[in-house]
């Protein structure tokens, strides 16, 4: 076993970052797959959702040497485990100064690699020394956005970022695709930005998933009930909109 390190990242906020990325770890979980999610933003908003106990060692205690990989990671019963995220987590901008400070994540989470089949990676939603550290660590990324035009326009300055990572830190990250969310498909501008989606992806050599995530208020109900979507309302369209991107996903990295 050997995980693939999936981030996901836009700098955008509000276009659903954090719920795809516990989404997807914890719908991963759902198929069988042993599943690491990892919460690299201050916010801490997925830490929160898990339940995940605060007095712990967290995310910026491992990143700056004060704590090791057992001792951050929290194990789970019936959801994806999770390296939580710590309220300091916002001053490593400052703090990580050294040499090498881009590849401290990769560095650290290496022992974890084969014990899971992925590790999902939460981001801030600022391009600042974490998001460089996930992208250094990771295998591949999922960009959700929202399709207008501001998220497509942010889409073409992270594949930016993207690319210089690419050069000085990780030759082998790939694209593995852009999520759609908050989607409404009775609203006609909505349904011209999902084509103009379609042309962003394709100049950057990626794909957008068939699956849209359709706007859904039962996705902060979850989140204030400190539930996954998955439990709070498994019928609820954003549940089955999240498990059939999981599907997707899965498939489409069986043909890779």
């Amino acid at each position: 076993m050997k995980a693939e390190i999936i981030v996901i990242i836009n700098q955008k906020g509000g276009v659903g970052k954090s719920t795809t990325a516990e989404a997807l770890a914890d719908g991963l979980f759902i198929k069988g797959y042993k599943t690491l999610l990892i919460d690299l933003d201050a916010q801490g908003s997925i830490s929160l959702t898990a339940k995940a106990d605060m007095s712990k060692p967290n995310a910026y205690d491992l990143l700056i040497n004060k704590a090791n990989t057992q001792e951050v990671t929290q194990q789970r019963t019936h959801e994806a485990d999770i390296i939580p995220a710590g309220k300091n987590l916002a001053k490593l901008d400052i703090e990580l100064t050294s040499i090498g400070k881009d590849h401290r994540l990769k560095e650290k989470i290496a022992p974890l690699v084969p014990d899971y089949h992925y590790i999902v990676i939460d981001t801030p939603p600022a391009l600042g020394i974490l998001t460089i550290n996930a992208l250094t660590a990771a295998d591949s990324v999922i960009i959700p956005a929202q399709a207008d035009l501001l998220s497509l326009q942010g889409i073409g300055q992270l594949y930016e970022t993207i690319g210089t990572v690419r050069e000085y830190t990780n030759p082998r990250l790939t694209l593995r695709g852009i999520l759609l969310t908050r989607h409404n498909s009775r609203n006609i501008l909505s349904r011209d930005m999902t084509a103009a989606a379609k042309t962003t992806a394709a100049d950057i050599g990626t794909f957008v998933y068939d699956t849209l995530i359709r706007e859904a208020v039962s996705l902060k109900e979850a989140q204030a009930s400190q539930q996954t979507i998955f439990k709070y309302a498994p019928k609820s369209n954003a549940a089955i909109d999240y498990l059939a991107f999981v599907e997707e996903f899965t498939m489409r990295g069986e043909q890779k």
